[in-house]
């Protein structure tokens, strides 16, 4: 049976419905969710695109193989997102290593919603601090790096967060603040503030 353009609009819970049936149906969450995931474990890992490919095609295998556990008690763009987050705990766990060295490059509308969330909108320059984020980023420690990525670059709610990374929502918002004090405080160590 073909796949039809009818399902390009497809409510996410409807394909994990349809992909059961018909497993031509995954390649329309493969295709919703492939740059998404690619760019949040890129963002996560700061390794290079073909070994975040290869995370990223581990995924997709264990996200067809766990259909049937899926859920709609939970969204599934966190169900997902809980499953890179695994992933990459445990190809970290593999590699024991990062290389440095990588960096994406981010819309000016994600890093003033980060400036500004974390209240330093006036005193830094957002060309400056949108080339040197993710040096920030991977100098804090991972809980705070994860939850920063995850609220202001992958733009989740509080919600998803909590989903994704299986902390009661209170901590979340601990993090949360936590991890801003902390990417405030790398801030002003890396003189990025006028």
């Amino acid at each position: 049976m073909p796949i039809t353009k009818d399902l390009d609009h497809a409510r996410d819970e409807e394909l994990v419905k349809l992909s059961l049936k018909n497993q031509d149906n995954f390649l329309y969450l493969v295709n919703r969710y492939q740059n998404r995931l690619l760019i949040y474990i890129r963002r996560l890992t700061n390794i290079s695109l073909e070994d975040a490919e290869d995370i990223l095609q581990d995924v997709f295998i264990k996200v067809y193989l766990n259909l049937n556990a899926f859920k709609n008690d939970l969204k599934f763009s966190s169900w997902i997102y809980r499953i890179v987050h695994n992933e990459v705990i445990s190809q970290h766990r593999k590699l024991q290593a990062r290389p440095e060295g990588y960096q994406v490059n981010l819309d000016e509308n994600l890093t003033r919603n980060l400036a500004t969330d974390i209240d330093i909108i006036g005193s830094v320059d957002l060309k400056i601090l949108r080339t040197n984020i993710f040096k920030i980023l991977n100098s804090l420690p991972k809980k705070y790096r994860e939850v920063l990525i995850l609220k202001f670059l992958e733009e989740k709610n509080y919600r998803e967060i909590s989903d994704i990374i299986k902390r009661p929502l209170g901590t979340v918002a601990s993090l949360i603040n936590r991890a801003k004090r902390e990417f405030r405080t790398e801030l002003t160590k890396t003189k990025i503030i006028l």
